[in-house]
C-alpha cells in the first residue's frame, strides 16, 4: 500500500469519527427540543420531544364530556399521533443536518432509521 492510500484511509476514519460525534451530539440535543400538536381546534395539546417521547398532554376542560368520552379519547390519539409525526420529522431534520456534510448528495438517512 502506498502512502496516499494510507492518508486517505486515515482521513476517512477521522471523518467517520467526527460524523459519529456530531450524530451523538444531535441525538442528545433532540431531548431538549420539542414540538406541540393540537387536535380538536386546540382542545387537546400534546407535546413530544425530539426523541419521540410524549412530555405533556393538556386537555381543555370543555373537551371533557362524561357522556362522550370517545370523542376525548379520539382527540388524544389524534394529538399524540400528530406530535409523534412532527417529532420524527424534527429528529430526521436534525440528524440530516448533523451528518449532512459527511454524506453524498441525495443520500437519505431514513433507510438507516434516522
Amino acid at each position: 500500500m502506498d502512502m496516499p492510500d494510507q492518508f486517505n484511509m486515515a482521513d476517512m476514519f477521522g471523518k467517520m469519527m467526527e460524523m459519529r460525534q456530531k450524530v451523538e451530539e444531535a441525538q442528545d440535543n433532540l431531548a431538549q427540543k420539542s414540538v406541540t400538536a393540537e387536535a380538536g381546534g386546540g382542545m387537546v395539546k400534546v407535546t413530544a420531544n425530539g426523541q419521540q417521547r410524549i412530555t405533556s398532554i393538556k386537555i381543555d376542560p370543555e373537551a371533557v364530556d362524561v357522556d362522550d368520552m370517545e370523542l376525548l379519547e379520539d382527540l388524544i390519539i389524534a394529538g399524540t399521533n400528530k406530535a409523534l409525526d412532527e417529532a420524527a420529522q424534527l429528529a430526521k431534520d436534525e440528524m440530516s443536518k448533523a451528518a449532512g456534510g459527511f454524506l453524498p448528495p441525495g443520500m437519505d438517512l431514513g433507510n438507516l432509521g434516522l
